[in-house]
């Protein structure tokens, strides 16, 4: 065979594979742009759980007629090194949506959210319910990450848990995150709204660690937004005066499985929480404050208050002395006139 045949020969083979490559390109390019329906398909929630492989994914996707082809899929996703990048999560996902999308959709961990808000006040077992309730991270998971000494020393909190910094307020949490993810989102946004405040706290001689234990008894002292500034006074004034704060909420949340109602027994039970025996404020914070019970720690009304006492009516009377306390308390608590 002459030379020229075999050049011959080599380019039409070279040809030949041009030609098979270039469809084979044009097919794979023509899947990735085409979605399974060219009409209106139907928007399904698609749940991948972690751990899953591309090709599982393309499986589950074919079978929920999501996309026509999983070998394709699957082999595109690999080349495109999707396989490597694929987030966990619920997502929304159609047939009318090119696998392409798809793919960047999953790789992008565009994930279904949904809305859940934790309360100003709230402590970690009830932030732990409501994340539970909403079957995005069980309970049991999540205390026990929030109690975790090794988490405490990741964020740098020296108290018992991450009571406190978990800032109460609506987040937006995929189906499936984690217990680690969802404390970074609360203690990030705790970071972000408190940083700005630190300052502060250094001028009115306080560490953040003890403005946030103060905010949360303040918190579960009243709901009154005005009057927070007022209670705040009044625990600053006994702290400086050496008096025990006395604050029921303290008490209540040192004990175990409280079942509402609060005797004489409990105030006189010593724990680290029951201000009733310690002088000065407890070992950790009682619950998740919200910035406000923060700034009327940090900017509080300028009194000579001590005692203050419930009128039923969600406002609380103010005394200076015992004597007006006592007062107050017959008026109001026993009915007396």
């Amino acid at each position: 065979m002459s030379r020229f045949s075999v050049k011959r020969i080599i380019l039409l083979i070279s040809g030949l594979l041009f030609l098979i490559i270039l469809l084979l390109s044009a097919g794979a390019v023509h899947f990735l742009i085409t979605p399974a329906k060219e009409e209106e398909g139907m928007e399904q929630v698609v749940f991948i759980r972690e751990g899953l492989s591309l090709n599982g994914v393309a499986n589950e996707l074919e079978k929920r007629s999501i996309i026509d082809n999983k070998a394709l899929f699957g082999f595109w996703g690999k080349i495109m090194g999707s396989s490597r990048h694929i987030k966990a999560g619920e997502y929304r996902l159609s047939p009318n949506m090119p696998p392409i999308g798809i793919l960047e959709v999953l790789t992008a961990g565009v994930v279904v959210t949904y809305p859940v808000t934790f309360p100003e006040g709230y402590t970690i077992e009830q932030i732990a319910d409501v994340l539970d309730g909403n079957g995005l991270v069980e309970k049991e998971e999540f205390v026990s990450f929030a109690h975790n000494p090794d988490v405490l020393k990741q964020y740098n909190i020296t108290g018992p848990s991450l009571e406190g910094y978990l800032y109460p307020d609506t987040y937006h949490l995929p189906r499936g995150i984690s217990a680690s993810d969802a404390v970074e989102t609360m203690v990030n946004r705790f970071r972000q709204l408190t940083g700005p405040l630190e300052k502060r706290a250094e001028i009115v001689g306080m560490t953040m660690e003890d403005v946030i234990i103060l905010a949360s008894i303040v918190e579960k002292e009243t709901g009154l937004a005005e009057e927070r500034p007022m209670i705040a006074s009044v625990f600053l004034n006994r702290l400086k005066q050496g008096m025990r704060l006395a604050s029921d909420p303290t008490v209540i949340y040192g004990i175990k499985g409280f079942d509402g109602n609060l005797t004489r027994k409990d105030l006189r039970e010593p724990t680290p929480y029951n201000t009733y025996v310690i002088r000065g404020l407890p070992i950790g914070p009682i619950a998740n404050p919200g910035l406000q019970a923060i700034k009327a720690v940090l900017f509080p009304e300028e009194t000579d208050y001590l005692y203050f006492v419930s009128k039923n009516d969600g406002s609380h009377q103010f005394s200076r002395t015992l004597t007006e306390h006592n007062k107050a308390v017959r008026l109001y608590q026993r009915g007396e006139r």
